[in-house]
């Protein structure tokens, strides 16, 4: 990590202290808490929520705990705690200091918390800075969470060091329905929304921009390089069908393990990794696939797989409940799914995508009407009413 940029030079120090021009009424200040600074699925939803309540009126901040990727597009009003991942007790503590005096000089009226330790290291920071409700937003999957961090999250939602919590399937209401009541009654439903994803270049223009084969049958995948996103499972599909491809577009620590496997299994020269993109580069990138393939071990939402349907890639993925539940609509699925970690059964739902024109047409009809399901504005108009009653009446109001 000693290589990763250093963020741009601001310290506590020097953050203007809050104030609102002289006559003009007080707008509320939203702040959105994150771990790490990456062009990935959780961080894609907070800039959405955020940029949502800025055109709503809302002064919006963002607080990362550190920056993970060079490329990472930061939305405006943007601060750090620290350069990179605290790697050690000392740079911890430091870390959790500086945590705690931005929340302190930004005085927000309502925080938002995302990913498990975002929630957790966060919301209890929050809890020691000020009075500010803390909405914790779930959307990591418990098995993404070790068991003492699972324990941490319980009891803080039981205490009410979360005001709500919010979860984005019905498949994690249900993963929660075993929780405490004092922790059942925070729980509040707000479906994901996302960006509709339109290229700008047509398919071989967009595969010349990457660098990819022209011609070649391209399976692909955008995803954080991480051992739970199973990703290992389309390499080893590709033995099986010598005239196939993969692209995958991300960075993550299991990019070295997913190399030496392509070369263990003798398709190093078919693989094609991408690396990191930023949002606005996905359309163009998924315009080049013939199939979308999301192996996924577990998932809150799958909000890669949505976008991808809904651009009209035909998507195989993981048979996982909230994956059915997600990438359906009125009735008709999205997407193939399968066993993705038999490389036979895996292949042969990819095959039956590629080889069939009228299941490639069945799937973009439905994902399609997947934008009527996952609407950016419900999903913000949805945060505004929770955090219009966080807030309570006699709080400022967003400006008008």
């Amino acid at each position: 990590m000693t290589n990763e940029p250093q963020p741009r030079a601001e310290t506590i120090d020097v953050l203007e202290p809050r104030a609102e021009p002289a006559g003009a009424a007080k707008r509320a200040r939203v702040l959105l808490v994150q771990t790490q600074a990456e062009n990935a699925g959780a961080q894609e939803i907070s800039r959405l929520v955020g940029a949502g309540l800025a055109a709503r009126g809302y002064d919006v901040h963002n607080l990362f705990f550190f920056r993970q990727s060079r490329s990472f597009d930061e939305p405006p009003q943007t601060s750090y705690c620290a350069p990179r991942r605290p790697g050690d007790p000392l740079s911890f503590l430091r870390f959790l200091g500086v945590l705690h005096r931005r929340l302190r000089a930004l005085r927000p009226d309502v925080i938002l918390t995302f990913q498990h330790y975002g929630n957790a290291i966060g919301g209890g920071i929050a809890r020691l800075a000020g009075p500010a409700p803390v909405i914790a937003n779930q959307v990591s999957a418990r098995l993404t969470m070790p068991a003492w961090l699972q324990a941490v999250d319980r009891v803080m939602g039981q205490l009410g060091i979360f005001r709500r919590i919010t979860v984005n399937s019905h498949d994690m209401l249900r993963d929660y329905s075993r929780y405490p009541a004092g922790y059942r009654k925070r729980l509040t439903h707000v479906p994901h929304g996302f960006d509709q994803k339109r290229p700008t270049l047509s398919k071989a223009e967009a595969r010349r921009h990457f660098g990819l084969p022209p011609d070649a049958t391209l399976l692909g995948s955008v995803a954080r390089l991480h051992p739970l996103k199973q990703l290992d499972a389309a390499l080893r599909v590709l033995p099986l069908y010598p005239d196939w491809r993969l692209a995958l577009a991300g960075q993550g620590p299991d990019e070295a393990r997913l190399r030496q496997l392509a070369a263990e299994l003798g398709v190093a020269d078919r693989v094609h990794f991408v690396g990191e993109i930023s949002p606005e580069q996905v359309a163009n990138f998924l315009a080049c696939l013939d199939v979308f393939v999301f192996p996924s071990l577990a998932e809150t939402f799958g909000l890669a797989a949505v976008e991808a349907a809904h651009a009209g890639v035909p998507v195989v993925a993981n048979d996982l409940p909230v994956l059915r539940e997600v990438l359906a609509y009125q009735g008709e699925p999205a997407a193939v799914l399968v066993d993705a970690s038999d490389p036979t059964a895996l292949g042969a739902a990819i095959a039956s995508v590629v080889g069939d024109p009228a299941l490639g047409a069945q799937l973009r009809r439905a994902g399609d009407g997947l934008k009527t399901l996952y609407s950016v504005d419900a999903m913000v108009d949805e945060y505004v009413r929770i955090i219009e009653q966080a807030i309570g009446p006699g709080g400022p109001e967003p400006a008008q």
